[in-house]
């Protein structure tokens, strides 16, 4: 298990991210969720929506106080610069947290999937394309749940 980009956004991650964060269109937005069990990641990769995603032998979270993470322009950071000392582009998302996680329903979570929406105000799951998926093998036991997605970024451009 690894960290990985799904093939429907393979080259597209920096290009979404820079419409988020410049508001293109107005209320689009990335939704973060995630999965207590999932496929192979060559399996998983294919998927093109999140309608699909959880079609397949893949299981959303369903522990005690989970909501799946929404995230608009102002909650990320400027598009980075490139590195050119580096040959690559880093895009970072804030830590994502959740309060009091599970307690009353435990999971034992596999991973965490980025996927980009249009507009926040109004979607479905068939509306959210995948972006990365990132391994994270956590159990809930109530009590607060951070998820640092990496620590160079959610996404590197090279």
């Amino acid at each position: 298990m690894s960290d990985g980009v799904f093939n429907i956004a393979k080259g597209r991650v920096g290009e979404l991210y820079r419409r988020v964060k410049n508001s293109d269109p107005t209320n689009a937005g990335f939704v973060v969720l995630l999965l207590k069990i999932n496929e192979t990641e060559t399996t998983l990769v294919d998927y093109d929506t999140v309608t699909a995603l959880l079609a397949g032998s893949n299981t959303e979270a369903d522990f005690t106080n989970y909501a799946r993470a929404e995230l608009a322009d102002a909650d990320l950071a400027a598009v980075p610069a490139p590195d050119d000392a580096n040959d690559r582009a880093d895009y970072d998302l804030p830590d994502q947290v959740w309060n009091t996680a599970g307690g009353g329903t435990n999971n034992t979570l596999t991973k965490l999937i980025v996927g980009y929406v249009a507009d926040l105000t109004s979607y479905a799951d068939s509306d959210i394309v995948p972006m990365t998926h990132h391994d994270f093998a956590v159990t809930t036991n109530g009590g607060k749940l951070t998820a640092q997605i990496n620590a160079s970024g959610f996404y590197r451009a090279a």
